[in-house]
């Protein structure tokens, strides 16, 4: 399958989309035009050039006022692209790499960074060659661009730095020898174009946005799972509860409940208890800010995806050639570290339901195990959650809340960008075992109230969940089983 690059807006479900099918990469005729026109006027601009044009004819950051003579504009560029190349920490994993190279040939396919069509080309290429940039996850303050992340993503393109290619990691100039390709030498502006922008931080958030959908969407069916095992009650989920508090999120957790509770005879069956705790009760108003929040970041991800972030920024219809900006982390940066914050809650009403669920209430035996006391039972998964919960309220303080001046404080601004992404991925993975646990002790919590029956859905999830988890009668080595959980969330036939 192929995928267009052009001026059609990319939607976050659409990079999902490429991502998942293995779809390769084609320009299309108005991105090449595009790409062409560009590179064609910054050409004749600097034939006659009155003026210096940053990053083109001067230096960079701070040496913005040394002019660069005509004979060396092409190894500015390339020795951009090496002093750049400074990263540090653990290798960015490879799903994001080829995020950023998909986003980096969107950013640069709109005709406004001045690029070489070969240079595009080849990005494309990597991308659908599976040939994957070692890049590693520090360096980026998020402003300038995320320069030593991208400036690792583009040595290749030169013959430089190393690659992922099938399972190996190798120096790039031996895989470019195998494919017959030439390091390409770079032209004006090319390095910046390929240095300044937002990819790294965007396929961050763009990777943590489409598992946050998915967990999301989990965190319902696997709460009414919970809500039922519990004996919890259906009321706060009525709508007239939402039509007085009309939250999107809200209401749409409170019908999504009530659909995949439908039919339920434990859920339908009188109550002793006139109220369950805030979090069964709560569970719209909770999970319903985490799905506004999931909405509201997608939208802004869209516009990023779909934007040049490079500079200067390129415009020959209008003769114009412009140092600005676009290259801040900062309209991305404090969406994620809300997302942080947001999806660190679905964890931690999660967890909070599980501690509910082992608590030896409403007919429940204690740790959800027949002989407590000669079996812990379901004790330590829950001590296991409430230390990644913990952990997860020390990544979300925000880091678009720091700035630290560098370039001699040219730079005198930063975003920090690259740290709330990187904390984010964290963050979601985090909500994922939580998930998973609260998973393993629902349907375990379930098995005590047979022979009364949840829904349709929740059964078939039960039947399914229970082909990989079996119920525990006694203490057994639980690890493999909380890994197994972990590997059935990523299923996606039960959350749509």
């Amino acid at each position: 399958m192929v995928h267009e690059i052009s001026h059609k807006r990319l939607t976050l479900d659409r990079v999902k989309q490429i991502i998942e099918r293995g779809e390769r990469l084609e320009l299309s005729k108005e991105s090449e035009e595009a790409v062409i026109r560009c590179r064609e006027y910054l050409d004749r601009k600097m034939e006659d050039l009155d003026k210096p044009l940053y990053g083109i004819t001067t230096g960079f950051g701070s040496l913005y006022n040394v002019t660069i003579p005509k004979e060396d504009l092409s190894a500015l560029q390339h020795n951009l692209v090496m002093s750049h190349a400074c990263g540090a920490g653990d290798k960015v994993r490879p799903e994001i790499v080829k995020l950023m190279l998909l986003l980096k040939v969107q950013s640069l396919s709109y005709g406004h960074s001045g690029v070489q069509l070969i240079t595009l080309r080849r990005l494309m290429d990597m991308f659908n060659e599976d040939i994957l940039p070692i890049v590693y996850q520090q360096g980026s303050l998020g402003a300038s661009g995320d320069l030593a992340p991208l400036a690792h993503m583009s040595l290749p393109l030169i013959g430089l730095g190393e690659v992922l290619y099938k399972g190996c990691v190798r120096p790039a100039a031996e895989v470019w020898a195998e494919k017959g390709w030439e390091p390409i030498k770079l032209q004006s502006k090319e390095g910046l174009a390929l240095l300044n922008g937002t990819q790294f931080m965007s396929a961050h958030a763009v990777w943590s946005i489409l598992k946050s959908k998915r967990l999301s969407r989990w965190a319902d069916l696997i709460g009414a799972m919970s809500l039922d095992a519990y004996d919890g009650r259906i009321e706060p989920f009525l709508p007239q509860t939402h039509r007085i508090r009309p939250h999107t999120g809200q209401i749409l957790t409170g019908e999504r409940f009530m659909s995949i509770l439908s039919g339920s005879e434990l859920i339908s069956r009188p109550k002793e208890h006139v109220q369950d705790p805030y979090s069964f009760r709560c569970i719209p108003q909770v999970h319903g800010a985490v799905k506004d929040n999931i909405m509201y970041v997608n939208s802004v991800l869209e516009n990023e995806i779909n934007s040049a972030t490079d500079n200067p920024n390129i415009f020959p219809e209008d003769d114009m050639v412009i140092s600005a900006g676009n290259f801040h982390g900062e309209p991305i940066a404090i969406p994620m570290d809300a997302l942080s914050i947001a999806m660190s809650e679905l964890a931690s009403i999660s967890e909070r339901r599980t501690y509910q669920l082992i608590h030896g209430l409403r007919g429940l035996p204690k740790y959800l195990v027949t002989e407590p006391g000669l079996n812990s039972g379901f004790m330590i998964p829950q001590y296991t959650a409430a230390s990644i919960v913990s952990q997860n309220k020390g990544l979300c303080w925000p880091a678009s809340c720091d700035s630290i001046p560098s370039s001699q404080g040219q730079e005198d601004h930063v975003s920090m960008g690259s740290n709330s992404a990187t904390k984010l991925v964290r963050i979601v993975d985090n909500v994922e075992t939580v998930l998973a646990i609260e998973l393993f002790n629902a349907a375990q919590a379930l098995e005590f109230r047979r022979p009364a029956r949840s829904s349709e859905l929740i059964e078939r999830v039960f039947d399914a969940y229970r082909a990989v988890v079996p119920f525990l009668k006694t203490d057994t080595y639980m690890h493999p089983y909380m890994e197994k959980s972990v590997e059935f969330l990523r299923r996606e036939e039960f959350i749509v």
